[in-house]
């Protein structure tokens, strides 16, 4: 059991976290560990709702299409090794934190490698993290308007302020993210973060629903009202006119499929499953924390998240099979751009990924906290300056770099890989002491040998 020291002031995470000796216990030969953080409050079902939002994002809307590249057998095989490479790395976290007594991954980093394994963490957290924001609310900035002039029927915009992307994502920025960012702890997310899951619960609902409606080969929205329909073979019967497959290829589903774009779908779902620098500020705050129970919540939220995964990639996928976007919400929209049940899921994507900002600010505002106000107490105007300068930021990266997510994107290709598996596993070979676990013991020889392929998969996130 963890033991936490009496000293429960208000504020008191960053400044018992200084680089002092006061993070090993010298009571008694078993060195248990004394975490310095408070004392956390939030339910374990809160910490996986918070630790589930942390995981689930905008990436679900792409997985329809990276099994189309991959295949279904590939796809379930390559989704598997990750979500279990991810679970694993979790648990070389958490080992790390349990040795030491240090619930901050910015600690643990400096604990590694002293100074520079502090600011190559905290940096890795705030890029990764800050291009994770920019991408919601890029979805926000160029979604939110075509969903509000769908349910306007408005077919020619002619510059209405609300139609204006630029306004909306500093509406949404304002109105919903700013005051959940300005939460003392994340656990007071749990019940934002519930609500977020329960929109993508519906969105994955209404992709195995639409499975059984839409029929393969489609035909675009422009063509749905007409007498011919091209490159399609039909038969008439006393209901309509009804598409069939018959012969089609492209209607044929794959279990292997190799291809030119196969190699890129490997970022899709390692990203997938990104949460690990919210693990420790959420294990910071659970309720009567133990390593097993924080592995019990990341299991749980990895196993739900993955289960989801699976399921709206394969029937995106056998929905549309070769015909599948690269945004999943595009395709339906090329059926018919005013379907209600579409125009709704839009609405809850919109939802999920709006409420998973604060979740994913949280890390990036205790990195800043970590490397430059090491040894300060809780204030509640740095607390608010630091959120108020990072969603001003965002929203100026946003609405002024129309290529940010291609900046993003090559940053996420070195942090994200960094954050989820390499610095995990470095970590743990440097604190675990020798004492307790030699280099020639088996954990320590399977992250040695679960390094090199991590350091390949960095160069193929480059290529």
């Amino acid at each position: 059991m963890c033991v936490f020291s009496t000293d429960r002031t208000p504020g008191n995470v960053e400044a018992n976290l200084a680089e002092s000796s006061e993070f090993l216990s010298n009571a008694d030969d078993k060195k248990t560990p004394h975490f310095t953080d408070f004392e956390g409050k939030t339910s374990f079902g809160m910490s996986v709702f918070n630790l589930g939002n942390a995981i689930m994002g905008s990436g679900i809307l792409g997985l329809a299409y990276a099994m189309a590249n991959t295949g279904i057998v590939l796809f379930v095989i390559l989704l598997t090794v990750i979500a279990g490479l991810s679970a694993y790395s979790i648990h070389l976290l958490l080992k790390s934190s349990g040795v030491v007594g240090i619930r901050a991954y910015e600690q643990l980093g400096f604990r590694a490698f002293g100074t520079p394994g502090k600011m190559a963490a905290g940096i890795a957290i705030t890029l990764q993290n800050i291009g994770a924001m920019s991408s919601y609310l890029y979805i926000v900035k160029y979604e939110f308007p075509l969903v509000i002039q769908a349910f306007l029927k408005v077919d020619n915009p002619s510059g209405e302020w609300y139609l204006n992307g630029n306004y909306l994502v500093v509406i949404v920025s304002c109105s919903v993210i700013l005051p959940l960012a300005l939460m003392k702890q994340l656990g007071y997310l749990g019940y934002t973060s519930g609500f977020s899951l329960s929109c993508m619960v519906f969105f994955l609902i209404a992709v195995i629903y639409k499975k059984f409606q839409v029929k393969c080969p489609f035909a675009e929205f422009s063509h749905n009202n007409t007498v011919t329909s091209v490159n399609t073979s039909v038969a008439a019967n006393a209901g309509g006119v009804q598409m069939t497959p018959g012969g089609d290829p492209a209607c044929i589903p794959r279990l292997f499929n190799l291809n030119s774009q196969t190699a890129y779908t490997v970022p899709i779902l390692a990203f997938a499953f990104v949460c690990h620098p919210e693990v420790l500020p959420i294990y910071t705050e659970l309720r009567n924390p133990t390593k097993t129970k924080m592995q019990h919540v990341s299991n749980i939220s990895i196993g739900v998240m993955y289960i989801m995964y699976l399921l709206a990639a394969l029937f995106g996928y056998l929905t549309f099979v070769d015909k599948v976007e690269a945004e999943l919400l595009h395709t339906y929209s090329r059926i018919d751009p005013y379907d209600t049940l579409i125009l709704c899921v839009r609405v809850a994507v919109l939802t999920a990924v709006t409420l998973t900002v604060p979740i994913v600010l949280f890390p990036v505002r205790r990195a800043i906290q970590q490397l430059f106000f090491p040894n300060k107490t809780f204030w509640w105007p740095r607390h608010i300056a630091i959120a108020v300068t990072l969603l001003s930021l965002i929203n100026l990266l946003v609405i002024f770099a129309p290529n940010i997510l291609g900046i993003f994107g090559v940053i996420g290709a070195t942090s994200a890989p960094c954050l989820i598996f390499i610095f995990p596993a470095v970590f743990y070979i440097r604190i675990v002491p020798k004492e307790e676990e030699p280099l020639r013991s088996a954990p320590k020889i399977i992250v040695t040998f679960f390094l090199p392929p991590l350091c390949v998969f960095l160069l193929l996130q480059w290529h």
